[in-house]
């Protein structure tokens, strides 16, 4: 059991910080609020095109290491709630992301800079808003998990 839990932890903690960080470093590293319209297509495309199955994916791996760690911490109260609180995040994070990002992301992916629509800018701002917020919640999702870690320490037997 202590190797399973210490793998799962690993598992979770690793994958999850790589969403973390893709997300924290779009947030600081692109803003396209500042881009021209046709720098924002050719940037937004590209990103779209290696992260968005990817990121998501990688999101769901460490959404089932963590239901697997909560199962395992159920009873032992602060790890439980962590793991269930980082799980909370990670959910709230992967619904902006499909229902709110994504369908931006399929529009965005049609356009040229012949044929923006527009509102095409209303559109970005749009998309930026729920990036930011699920950056914000994969950050939380990040510091649950870790919280979590830290309190949930196998026993060795």
């Amino acid at each position: 059991m202590y190797g399973l839990i210490l793998s799962l932890q690993f598992a979770a903690s690793l994958i999850l910080a790589m969403v973390a960080g893709s997300t924290f470093g779009i947030w600081r590293g692109y803003n396209p609020t500042t881009y021209s319209a046709a720098t924002f297509v050719e940037m937004h495309q590209g990103a779209v095109g290696g992260l968005n199955v990817l990121l998501p994916g990688m999101a769901l791996a460490a959404m089932l290491c963590t239901i697997a760690l909560a199962w395992l911490a159920y009873g032992r109260g602060p790890a439980f709630q962590l793991y269930a609180g980082a799980l909370v995040f990670m959910v709230a994070a992967g619904i902006v992301t499909r229902f709110l990002n994504q369908p931006i992301n399929a529009i965005v992916m049609t356009w040229t800079v012949e044929t923006l629509p527009a509102n095409w800018a209303q559109i970005r701002d749009t998309w930026w808003t729920w990036h930011l917020v699920r950056t914000g919640t994969s950050v939380l999702a990040m510091a649950f998990l870790l919280a979590a870690v830290i309190v949930n320490k196998p026993v060795l037997k």
